[in-house]
């Protein structure tokens, strides 16, 4: 039986269309969870849309629809996005869906049966562009002296009443379970900022609202409906099939690996752990937050006019050419900045240099010197061997990086591979060979075409068309490319079909 592998995008809030924010951690967790399909895991990878709240039921209102027919639209344009990105998903969750909605019932009635929901009133500073609740302590003041939240969101104060979640109960648990699991939270800085928040000390949790009824109703007092956060984080459940725990899918809980933005952390990994051990529920084994993509040094913003529309991207520099970017200029953890120049250059100089060069130039030589027919192995020179064991490595080289989501230094580790293959190949001349040795010549390009394989093997998750390309130009039948496979060379005499470049390159003036 393979071992199974959960992860999950946040769920997409349905207030504005896809931008390239929502691309960037949609496209990380697919190249996941290729790899893990490729690494012989029994895979299941979740994404959806988070469409109840305050929020959501004014932008409705704004746009003259009611909140479902605009969570209906919205909805279908992150579904469109996914497809339009070559997202493998195996579902796709809307917290308005009947499943959803019994699920956090049975979340609330079993915090509730275990004495972790009380009714009370609530009074303070809320952020209705976060959806979150802000202590005076957080706030900060904008230079016109409003009051706003940490993330520069406008702040109200709120008098209603509410149920209240036992969140400060739950603070000693919390910190024994990040010292326990040192890989609960990455990136270390993250899990640091966390730390620090929960030592701070941790307030009860306001869980309901009045004030508006976009929501989940309570659980036997509808005049409330629950916190946006408390109804979305357990969309995570739902999909695994919470609450019955005798489903097939329940096999997948817990979830191996949440990724989110960093803005969303602390829902995350203080308010969902929390409320998974008040419930009895297992928690999920990592949370990784990563940065945010800026433009001009700038957060992109609508109202700046900043905004990267993906499908735009994909249209001028092509798919697989901005998923390796997005996952290739900046460390996962971290900010960066967005710029057309930088994808370009990339584009250009580890694309269709560094890659498609080696590829072209090695595919092209066994067509015109080879019959166009994969050379049999020969004898291996002490180079050969070098050049294959660096290949050979790759597979357990990414693994390790891609547990920890390093996935600039996973893609560094196969580029190594690549230059020294294009040093190789300079070195080995079989250009020259050709007329002074051809055995060797044979020899060497058999070494290239099984070097190029590896590579283009581990590099299917990110880019899995153009892979798939430079796989079928080697030979590798379509059933036989995963990690596995590798160990079993392509036949001597393989026919393979005319070469074909990979990666054109961008002739435009960079921007």
């Amino acid at each position: 039986m393979k071992p199974t592998y959960y992860i999950t995008t946040p769920i997409f809030y349905v207030n504005g269309a896809p931008h390239i924010g929502h691309a960037y951690t949609t496209i990380a967790c697919d190249v996941l969870a290729r790899w893990k399909r490729l690494d012989g895991f029994d895979v299941f990878f979740l994404t959806g849309t988070d469409e109840h709240g305050q929020k959501v039921e004014k932008a409705a209102a704004d746009a003259a629809v009611p909140p479902q027919e605009f969570t209906d639209r919205i909805s279908t344009t992150f579904r469109d996005m996914g497809r339009r990105l070559g997202i493998a998903s195996d579902d796709f969750i809307r917290t308005t869906e009947a499943r959803h909605k019994r699920a956090c019932a049975e979340l609330w009635r079993r915090l509730e049966a275990a004495g972790h929901i009380y009714l009370g009133s609530y009074d303070g500073w809320y952020a209705v562009r976060d959806e979150a609740f802000y202590d005076e302590g957080e706030l900060v003041t904008a230079a016109d002296g409003r009051k706003l939240a940490p993330t520069g969101a406008p702040v109200e104060w709120v008098r209603e009443p509410s149920y209240f979640f036992r969140l400060s109960a739950m603070q000693e648990r919390l910190l024994a379970h990040y010292e326990a699991n040192p890989d609960f939270i990455g990136p270390a800085s993250r899990r640091n900022e966390v730390i620090s928040f929960v030592r701070g000390g941790l307030r009860d949790l306001s869980v309901s609202r009045t004030s508006f009824r976009w929501g989940i109703p309570v659980p036997g007092d509808e005049a409330h409906v629950m916190y946006v956060w408390l109804d979305a984080l357990a969309n995570y459940i739902t999909a695994a099939g919470f609450p019955d725990e005798n489903a097939a899918k329940w096999r997948y809980w817990p979830a191996d690996l949440h990724v989110v933005g960093k803005d969303i952390l602390r829902f995350h990994a203080v308010y969902w752990p929390a409320f998974l051990l008040a419930a009895g529920i297992e928690l999920p084994k990592r949370i990784y937050a990563h940065g945010w993509w800026t433009a001009g040094g700038e957060k992109m913003s609508k109202s700046i006019g900043n905004v990267m529309d993906p499908e735009d991207l994909v249209a001028t520099y092509g798919l697989d050419p901005l998923r390796f970017f997005l996952l290739r200029e900046v460390p996962f953890g971290n900010d960066g900045d967005f710029s057309r120049r930088a994808l370009v250059a990339r584009l250009n100089t580890e694309l269709a240099n560094d890659l498609g060069n080696l590829a072209q130039r090695s595919l092209s030589l066994i067509a015109r010197n080879c019959e166009g027919r994969m050379p049999a192995a020969g004898a291996r020179t002490e180079d050969d061997t070098a050049m294959l064991a660096a290949a050979e490595a790759l597979p357990g080289l990414l693994r390790a990086h891609l547990d920890r989501q390093t996935f600039g230094e996973a893609l560094e580790e196969v580029w190594r591979v690549i230059r020294a293959a294009n040093s190789y190949i300079d070195r080995q001349a079989p250009w020259a060979l050709r007329k002074t040795d051809p055995a060797r010549m044979a020899d060497v390009l058999r070494v290239l075409a099984d070097l190029l394989r590896w590579v283009a093997a581990v590099l299917q998750p990110f880019m899995p068309d153009s892979m798939a390309r430079l796989l079928d130009q080697l030979g590798v039948a379509p059933e036989l490319r995963n990690l596995a496979d590798l160990a079993a060379p392509v036949p001597a005499g393989t026919s393979l079909p005319a070469p074909a470049g990979i990666f054109p390159r961008h002739v435009e003036d960079a921007v």
